[in-house]
């Protein structure tokens, strides 16, 4: 897809449409990760079960999974379900899974009229049996789509990935001397894709929540106050925008300063 069928999917004259004129397609994020938060609070400001805030937060997920399609990004990834999620009351985590399996039915039509491709990053072995069979089938329906590939961590970790890397590479019979970044990257959950250039955070909270540990280790940060519940379009795009007008160094020196002698900007 490309910024042109955001275009003639947004309202005209809209607030998304302003938003995604200034949008440069040449610098598109390759890959975005969004922490999904504040579907809690989203349903307390309202005195309502927190589980109405996870219900609510599917309309945010609808929404931006077709926009980052519609936008051009090769990967989008949405942190559903982390494992420490389990020690949430049963009520609560059997909700957010019947609540994923409702979704995955809904809207796999989506998915595939968007050439999207759906996967499951995380231990999904230890997932329920009707968990499974309907991510199972929603990964082998979109298999052969071609366009973006969407993400959902599930039972996932950022330290227990790291882990389940290091006992895969191990396991392989490579020699330590033969390991380095990239060949141990291949033993990851996210093997063949491109690290995160952009992860969003929304609510608030300054923290990564044991995300995609190694993957984030240069992706620019962006955190909004917008609880996930109201996330929208409009607030992706706002992301974007802002990770478009930054200045990615890499740990290196900025342009502006090489040949500056000690008395440049440091790092």
């Amino acid at each position: 897809m490309s910024l042109d069928q955001l275009m003639a999917w947004v309202p005209a004259g809209s607030a998304e449409a302003e938003l995604a004129r200034q949008i440069h397609p040449d610098r598109l994020p390759r890959h975005v990760a969004i922490i999904m938060d504040g579907n809690g609070r989203w349903a307390g400001e309202r005195h309502l079960p927190r589980v109405e805030g996870h219900r609510a937060g599917i309309d945010a997920v609808r929404d931006v999974v077709e926009t980052s399609a519609r936008l051009g990004l090769e990967v989008l990834t949405l942190y559903a379900f982390s494992v420490e999620n389990w020690k949430r009351p049963i009520a609560e985590v059997s909700t957010l899974m019947l609540l994923l399996k409702r979704y995955l039915r809904a809207e796999l039509a989506t998915l595939l009229t968007n050439n999207i491709r759906f996967n499951v990053i995380g231990r999904s072995n230890e997932l329920a049996p009707d968990v499974l069979e309907e991510l199972g089938a929603a990964e082998h329906k979109t298999s052969r789509n071609t366009g973006m590939l969407f993400n959902i961590a599930l039972n996932y970790g950022g330290r227990t990935e790291i882990l389940d890397a290091a006992r895969r590479a191990i396991a392989s019979g490579i020699r330590p001397e033969a390991l380095d970044e990239q060949t141990f990257s291949e033993f990851l959950y996210t093997k063949n894709q491109p690290d995160p250039d952009l992860l969003i955070r929304t609510s608030g909270e300054m923290r990564v929540s044991n995300f995609l540990l190694w993957q984030i280790a240069y992706a620019e940060i962006y955190v909004t106050e917008t609880f996930w519940p109201d996330f929208r379009c409009r607030h992706l795009l706002e992301a974007i925008l802002a990770y478009q007008k930054r200045d990615r160094r890499y740990g290196g020196i900025p342009p502006a300063t090489v040949g500056a002698g000690a008395g440049g900007r440091g790092l």
